[in-house]
C-alpha cells in the first residue's frame, strides 16, 4: 500500500499484471479484488479488476486452446459438467459463457481453461466473460472499500455518524442481495441449458 501511494502513476500497471499472472497460474485472485477496493476505491478499483480478470481469463483461454490442451483435459476429466458445456457452446457460446460467469457452479480459474476446449469463439468468450464478471467484481471491490471504512470506524479514527454507518451497511446489503439473486437465476438457467444439451445428445445416440 505504501509503495502504491508513492507510485500512483505506475501502480495500476503493476496491479493489472499481477492479476493476470495470478489468473493464469490458477491462484486465487479474490484477495487482489478486495485490495483494489481498499487502495483504489470503487470506480477505479472496479476498472482495474475488470481489466486484470478479463485479460487473465483471455490469456488462460488462449494458452489452453493452443498450447496446453492435454494438460487441461487431465484437469477437467473428473468434472462431468464440462461435457455439457462443450455441447451447449456449439449453439449458444456467448449465452453459456455469460451464465457460467454469473453462476458459482464452476470455479473461475479452472473454467478459463475448461472453456478453451469447447467450441465457443474467442470473441464471444472475451465479451461474455467481461460482462458476466462485472456484478461479482463490483461486490468484492465494494467490500474492500467498506472494510477500509469499517476498520477506521471500529478503531475510532473516523466518526461517520449513524447516517454514514447505515448508508454503508445498506449499500453492502443491497449489493449482496442483488448478486445472490443474479447468481441463483443464472445457475438455474444454466442448468436448464446443460440438461437440454445432454438430453438431446442421448436421444441422438
Amino acid at each position: 500500500i505504501a509503495w502504491i501511494e508513492e507510485h500512483r502513476a505506475s501502480a495500476w500497471i503493476v496491479f493489472i499484471f499481477t492479476y493476470i499472472t495470478a489468473t493464469v497460474m490458477l491462484l486465487p485472485a479474490f484477495v487482489l479484488t478486495l485490495a483494489a477496493g481498499f487502495v483504489f476505491g470503487l470506480p477505479f478499483g472496479v476498472a482495474l479488476v475488470s481489466a486484470g480478470s478479463t485479460l487473465g481469463a483471455c490469456g488462460a483461454f488462449l494458452i489452453g486452446r493452443y498450447f496446453a490442451r492435454g494438460w487441461v483435459e487431465k484437469r477437467i476429466e473428473n468434472h462431468s459438467g464440462f461435457r455439457a458445456l462443450d455441447l451447449a457452446t456449439h449453439h449458444e457460446g456467448f449465452v453459456i459463457v455469460f451464465l457460467v460467469r454469473l453462476s458459482p457452479v464452476f470455479p473461475f480459474n479452472l473454467i478459463n481453461y475448461g472453456l478453451s476446449l469447447t467450441a465457443v469463439r474467442f470473441r464471444d468468450y472475451a465479451i461474455a466473460t467481461w460482462i458476466g464478471m462485472l456484478p461479482v467484481t463490483v461486490l468484492y471491490v465494494y467490500i474492500g472499500t467498506a472494510a477500509s471504512d469499517l476498520s477506521q470506524i471500529v478503531g475510532g479514527e473516523l466518526d461517520a455518524g449513524w447516517a454514514g454507518r447505515v448508508s454503508l451497511f445498506a449499500g453492502l446489503a443491497a449489493t449482496v442481495v442483488l448478486i445472490a439473486f443474479i447468481t441463483r437465476k443464472a445457475t438455474r438457467v444454466l442448468g436448464q441449458h446443460l440438461e437440454r444439451e445432454l438430453h438431446d445428445e442421448a436421444e441422438s445416440q
